[in-house]
């Protein structure tokens, strides 16, 4: 890809980058099937029921249109996914292995979360040990609870003025091997909600070291590699499998994701693929999976050209923002702190601080006086994601709209806001059981105030941005108790908890550990 002066030098430590679009990537062979089939008025009397639309509620009809309905089709449709093989289906998921130079790519109608259940069942079995970030997403504790892994935690950085967790260091990953020598993998994040990259090379070879496969929930960075300017995929820094969200800011349908596997990879690809089928729906949508395909070819045909446009429009939207008194931009600057080793800058992380207000404040009066709805708030941070084709337009406006919020509720004596509590990503917890014994075992459910000191059987995380706070098998505690509290008190969503206000908490009862 071509690439000028300054982008090579910021990226010089990466592998050489090749062309990505051997000849049928321009071709999304799935999607052409389905919607061959979809327009041709094949007589159906298989599911679904709505038989192409006309069975489907008028409302919905008129919600979705007529097309999108005669496009659900089912599975084991001749021509579409079954017959000759390679079929259509096969194909589009090669050209996905393709792009990502990958060796095997599965397409996931459940998010990265399918994917992550998949890996825990194939690589962590019941009673085997892996090493985790601790920040990871709660569906990697959700996987365990299926397969019954034990966790190692390894914390990741951690700035306390933001109340930010960042990447994990290789030297951490390789201290958290180093106690566990009965690993057999590690999982790591990268990016981070927040866009920070992680040295993924430097964790790879950590694993590859102490013989592990290294696995990367790359949920956020579905888009890497196909920018010199931004950080590159992890399979090519070395990773043996990865995760992407496609959908989150590559174009495919909400719900729709990609599991990617390392060509010489150091895990089995076929126990993967089994666990791939245990966890899928046996009524997968085509929607979902023509519309992954169809962001494939985007991505790998024009993914340049509009990432271009995208990376100038977010740099001037940056500019801007870092003018309003009281706003920063967290970005490139945070590059070489520890465990952050690259940047993404389709994520617009502000730091609101200077404002003496919040950022639950500034995005909850960005959408009274606006419409405008940002990824995160934080107390001390909004989060802004980009698209690879973002309109322009739009963050033109978001900048003037947040500079005359700032200057109707910044606080008069500019004072910084309460200081940010210090999330329990970077404090030690204690585990007691497995999260597989502790969510599975003989539970109850107490008041909050009654749980300190219990074992938890719930795995609890602040939604977004989906990081687990508490996990079942951990002990409560007091600070614990009061990071959720504050959470529920700002407006966001406890995922995982049985009780959504967090009155109550489901704990192990005792003596049945």
């Amino acid at each position: 890809m071509p690439a000028d002066a300054s982008a090579e030098q910021a990226h010089a430590g990466q592998p050489a980058r090749t062309p990505r679009q051997p000849p049928e990537q321009p071709t999304a062979p799935y999607l052409e099937a389905v919607t061959a089939y979809g327009f041709r008025g094949s007589s159906r009397f298989h599911v679904p029921g709505h038989k192409g639309g006309g069975g489907a509620d008028p409302g919905l009809r008129a919600a979705l249109g007529e097309r999108a309905l005669l496009l659900d089709v089912p599975q084991d449709i001749e021509g579409i996914d079954v017959g000759p093989r390679p079929t259509p289906y096969d194909r589009a998921e090669r050209l996905a292995a393709e792009a990502y130079e990958a060796e095997q790519c599965w397409f996931l109608t459940n998010g990265a979360t399918q994917g992550n259940h998949a890996l825990c069942l194939a690589l962590a079995p019941s009673g085997s040990r892996i090493v985790l970030q601790r920040n990871s997403h709660a569906s990697l504790i959700d996987g365990l609870v299926l397969s019954g892994g034990i966790p190692t935690f390894v914390s990741p950085e951690y700035d306390p003025e933001l109340g930010m967790a960042h990447g994990v260091t290789p030297e951490a990953v390789a201290e958290a091997l180093r106690r566990t020598p009965a690993a057999c993998a590690a999982f790591i994040v990268s990016p981070t909600y927040y866009g920070m990259a992680a040295d993924v090379a430097g964790c790879a070879e950590a694993a590859h070291a102490a013989g592990v496969p290294l696995i990367v929930d790359c949920a956020w960075g579905a888009h890497f590699g196909f920018h010199a300017r931004l950080p590159e995929n992890p399979i090519r820094l070395g990773a043996d499998a990865m995760l992407a969200s496609t959908h989150k800011l590559v174009g495919s349908l909400t719900q729709s994701a990609m599991l990617l596997v390392a060509r010489e990879a150091r895990l089995d690809a076929g126990a993967v693929a089994r666990a791939v089928r245990l966890v899928r729906s046996t009524s997968p949508s085509a929607l979902l999976m023509a519309s992954l395909d169809a962001s494939r070819r985007q991505l790998a045909v024009h993914g340049e050209a509009l990432l271009e446009r995208t990376l100038k429009a977010s740099a001037r939207a940056r500019h801007a923002i870092a003018r309003i008194e009281g706003c920063s931009v967290v970005g490139e600057s945070f590059v070489g702190r520890p465990g952050i080793a690259d940047w993404d800058p389709l994520r617009i992380v502000v730091d609101v601080r200077g404002t003496g207000c919040t950022g639950y404040e500034v995005a909850a009066a960005l959408r009274a006086s606006y419409d405008t709805y940002v990824e995160l708030a934080t107390h001390a941070t909004i989060v802004l994601v980009l698209g690879i084709g973002q309109p322009t337009e739009a963050l033109e406006r978001l900048t003037q709209d947040l500079t005359e919020t700032v200057r109707r509720i910044a606080r008069t004596d500019h004072g910084r806001p309460g200081s940010v509590l210090r999330a329990p990503t970077a404090v030690e917890h204690e585990a007691v059981v497995s999260p597989r014994e502790a969510f599975l075992g003989t539970s109850e459910a107490v008041p909050v105030e009654q749980a300190i000191g219990r074992i938890s059987c719930e795995s609890v995380a602040g939604y977004p941005p989906g990081v687990p706070t508490l996990l079942p098998g951990e002990r409560v505690t007091a600070e614990v108790v009061a990071y959720l509290r504050e959470l529920t008190g700002a407006g966001a969503r406890l995922h995982g908890a049985a009780d959504p206000t967090f009155t109550t908490l489901r704990v192990l009862v005792q003596g049945s550990a």
